[in-house]
């Protein structure tokens, strides 16, 4: 088992910054590959970014390249979302979830999951 806490979601306004953080506790953490999703209001779940096990690989949905920065510290279990030049359509509820297996993978294919946190850009 793995248990997820997302955490550093908030308020910002349009052109800000955030940093969201993933803690990971349960089992070996560098041995999953590691992703984040977000979730707007009334939309589907949707994949943001993801990172492989010695964070040689990474992964962005074009909407969010050169904005948003996926990464990982294993030492401290812990993956990160760093959120430059944020806009309305980055409000969303955002999830960790991690994979025992390659990424990016859908949804449906991620073994674990955070309980989210909610990031408002207000415009």
């Amino acid at each position: 088992q793995v248990q997820l806490v997302e955490s550093g979601g908030g308020l910002v306004q349009a052109g800000g910054s955030l940093r969201l953080s993933c803690a990971a506790s349960g089992r070996t953490f560098s041995s999953y590959a590691m992703a984040w999703f977000r979730q707007a209001p009334g939309k589907e779940r949707e994949f943001v970014a993801a990172i492989g096990w010695s964070s040689s690989s990474v992964y962005y949905v074009p909407s969010v390249k050169g904005r948003l920065t996926i990464s990982r510290d294993n030492a401290k279990n812990t993956v990160y979302l760093q959120m430059d030049s944020l806009n309305a359509e980055d409000t969303a509820v955002y999830y960790c979830a991690a994979r025992g297996r390659r990424v990016p993978a859908p949804a449906s294919s991620m073994d674990y999951w955070g309980k989210g946190t909610l990031v408002t850009v207000s415009s």
